[in-house]
């Protein structure tokens, strides 16, 4: 009577229609759980796309073998930070992560305007390379070369939030074959 509010009604009419109720309240918690599933594996391939190449990252997905690849003609671009060690040991923590995330967020700008790929960032190094994995015939020389120019100005301008009046110089290091 308490679950039927004081009316009377059949004990099997009342567990069938608990049992709907669970069934649509299960369904929506499925579809919830479908839909936070969904937005992961988006999170997910996004990020291994921008880890790794798009052909190499789509074969991993599929779960087939990655076999190497041999690439003739390929620019590297590699540059550090002077005076990194430096600049971190007058630094807090999060202001040497801001000071790499705001240099790398500028750089990635640049790197988007110029056929090239940026392989890695680890600490204050930075590399990026032309040729690869798409192939851009005697283009890579030249595309690094205008990315490591447009690299170099933008630097000159740059200024770290915590220490504004030390200027920022990189080393930039580059290699044809």
């Amino acid at each position: 009577k308490s679950i039927n509010k004081g009316r009377k009604t059949n004990i099997i009419d009342s567990m069938l229609r608990m049992l709907e109720q669970y069934s649509s309240n299960l369904e929506d918690l499925i579809r919830e759980r479908t839909e936070e599933l969904e937005i992961e594996k988006q999170k997910t391939d996004k990020l291994l796309t921008q880890m790794l190449p798009p052909s190499v990252a789509e074969a991993l997905k599929m779960g087939t073998p990655v076999e190497p690849e041999y690439f003739e003609e390929v620019t590297l671009y590699f540059s550090d930070i002077v005076g990194f060690t430096t600049i971190s040991a007058m630094s807090e923590p999060i202001e040497v992560v801001d000071l790499l995330n705001d240099l790398y967020t500028l750089f990635d700008a640049i790197i988007g305007s110029h056929d090239v790929y940026k392989v890695e960032t680890i600490g204050d190094a930075y590399m990026v390379a032309s040729g690869l994995p798409k192939r851009n015939g005697n283009r890579h020389a030249g595309e690094i070369a205008n990315m490591s120019l447009d690299i170099l100005s933008s630097v000159g301008t740059f200024k770290m939030r915590h220490m504004p009046e030390v200027p920022v110089r990189i080393r930039i290091g580059l290699h044809s074959g």
